[in-house]
């Protein structure tokens, strides 16, 4: 515990504080997946997951709907090219080198240290896979050991639990739910509100390395232990 001069108590002290950095990475690399700043390459292969083909499930919970036509989707996309925050990444399998899903780095705080992940789109090819997993990985490794940020949040619609439950295996810890949070698609949305914090990373990043190992898959590519199972 630490205490003022008026013996209350206050937070840990932090030495030497500076703002952080927006992100500006192009470009990071797995063994299964590239994480790429979204350009205008991805904008075809992400019309899968925007355009006719998609499947609207994936968007129930987030503030967008499919396209009728290429048009209006590469108007829109270009939007989230040109995003300084939101900053979209596209994940990029590294056998067929196609974008299979996008997310975003957004609602960053430099001065307090603070980001969020969101706008995460899989198309079916990538959703519960090592693929997935890995590319969570990368992008939470950039975060705390590039750009030093202390929190990393995740929120999602309180009945999104597919959402809420990947960022629990991920490690996040569930903080709360905020009430009447947002209005979107003419509906009240209730927001659950998760985070990982910085002296967490070095133990999440040991167990989900160990997960991602090819020690843990089959000739098969089966997981032999789930990610839960490793502290």
């Amino acid at each position: 515990m630490r205490y003022n001069e008026y013996n209350q108590i206050i937070g840990d002290a932090v030495e030497n504080y500076t703002e952080g950095e927006w992100p500006s990475i192009t470009y990071l690399e797995g063994k299964t997946v590239k994480i790429e700043k979204l350009s205008m390459k991805h904008v075809p292969d992400l019309y899968e997951l925007y355009g006719p083909k998609a499947v609207p499930q994936s968007f129930t919970y987030v503030p967008i709907v499919p396209f009728d036509n290429y048009e209006d989707y590469e108007v829109f996309i270009k939007g989230f090219i040109n995003s300084k925050d939101p900053y979209f990444f596209a994940i990029v399998d590294k056998v067929t080198n196609k974008a299979i899903g996008n997310f975003a780095l957004m609602s960053i705080d430099t001065k307090n240290r603070r980001i969020e992940v969101g706008y995460v789109i899989y198309s079916e090819a990538l959703k519960k896979t090592r693929q997935a997993t890995e590319a969570q990985f990368l992008l939470m490794q950039y975060v705390f050991e590039d750009l030093k940020y202390r929190r990393y949040e995740w929120k999602c619609d309180h009945f999104n639990k597919p959402s809420s439950n990947a960022a629990l295996r991920l490690g996040f810890t569930f903080e709360g739910t905020f009430r009447n949070a947002m209005v979107y698609k003419n509906r009240s949305r209730d927001s659950d509100y998760l985070s990982i914090i910085d002296s967490e990373w070095e133990n999440n990043k040991k167990r989900i390395q160990l997960w991602l190992s090819d020690d843990n898959f089959d000739e098969k590519g089966q997981q032999k232990r789930h990610l839960s199972q490793l502290k």
